[in-house]
């Protein structure tokens, strides 16, 4: 994420926002334009929504995993539904990469979605755009903004293992390496820092953030920019040694309600992960926006959506490129 200079934050805090975004609305960069299937398939927005609804209702957690996965299939290849690709024949799953094995969840929904669509039209709404429909739509569905999604894309005949292990921030990575890999992806400290918000919703799991409980900095005394009272609590459901998979709220305060609360935590030393601690311990330019959006909702309410519609544009396959998969687990046969 580039530099920020302070006279765009303070222009940034003197803005009103409300927490519906437009963002995109008139865009059509690379062929993404928000009313792509309003011809060729009409209902496809409602679908996913309705559907989307229903496994959120069913499990609250279901929104957080949503708008992972279209976090970690645009980080990999850019919006390609690379992610979703099952290992087969010349094939190596990103399921199976560090950041998302045993992690990534919510194929099902996915699943679910494109069988629905293809009833509707077949062969018209592709995997990636399911997937940055449904992450739209999650947010709002836990209490949080709204925005227009550009829409177009298509999706990948391969993916990359390596991609997903190496371009996806990690829960240990410094704040530099976060913000070098947000950097290769077109994004800067304030997409960083708005979408570092997600975390408002979802888990996260104990070996995510073991390290500092026990032994982050190899000396074996624990993290103390973790506020010492919530690091006990969680010593006592994450062991040093198992419970690997045992979850915990990401937000601890409103763990389903999409909100700015995560930002409060931070302040207050209680972050979960490390990759979220070091927005305010690693730099003057991030803690200053992690202020801004404790303070202001709406604020980072703007500023999540337009970010998220950013993220959304990175390296789609559009045009003739890519295909409309009819299974979002495997390409379609030649």
């Amino acid at each position: 994420m580039a530099q920020l200079s302070m006279s765009f934050l303070l222009a940034l805090s003197l803005l009103a926002f409300t927490p519906f975004c437009s963002c995109g609305n008139n865009y059509q960069d690379g062929n993404l334009y928000p009313q792509f299937y309003d011809h060729s398939c009409p209902k496809a927005q409602a679908i996913v929504k309705s559907i989307v609804a229903k496994a959120v209702a069913n499990e609250a957690r279901m929104a957080a995993s949503l708008l992972r996965l279209h976090f970690h299939d645009c980080f990999v290849k850019g919006c390609d539904a690379s992610i979703l690709l099952d290992s087969n024949g010349q094939i190596i799953s990103e399921k199976r990469s560090n950041p998302n094995r045993n992690s990534v969840r919510g194929f099902e929904v996915v699943d679910e979605i494109k069988s629905a669509l293809e009833k509707e039209c077949p062969n018209t709404v592709s995997c990636a755009d399911i997937l940055a429909l449904a992450a739209r739509d999650s947010t709002v569905l836990r209490g949080g903004p709204s925005w227009v999604v550009p829409l177009g894309r298509r999706d990948s005949r391969g993916a990359s293992l390596s991609g997903s292990n190496n371009d996806i921030p990690a829960p240990n990575n410094t704040f530099q390496t976060i913000l070098t890999k947000f950097k290769k992806q077109g994004l800067d400290i304030v997409d960083l820092v708005a979408l570092s918000g997600s975390h408002t919703i979802g888990n996260a799991r104990c070996t995510s953030f073991r390290q500092r409980l026990y032994n982050q900095s190899g000396n074996g005394q624990p993290d103390f920019t973790l506020q010492q009272s919530y690091a006990a609590q969680l010593r006592s459901q994450c062991p040093r040694s198992g419970g690997d998979q045992n979850l915990f709220f990401l937000d601890f305060v409103s763990p389903t309600t999409f909100d700015n609360s995560y930002f409060k935590n931070l302040l207050a030393s209680k972050g979960l992960l490390s990759s979220d601690e070091v927005l305010v311990t690693s730099s003057g330019v991030s803690r200053g926006l992690v202020q801004k959006y404790a303070e202001n909702n709406e604020l980072f309410f703007e500023q999540f959506a337009k970010s998220m519609v950013k993220m959304g544009n990175i390296s789609p396959l559009t045009g003739s490129r890519g295909e409309i998969r009819k299974n979002c687990r495997r390409v379609n046969k030649s």
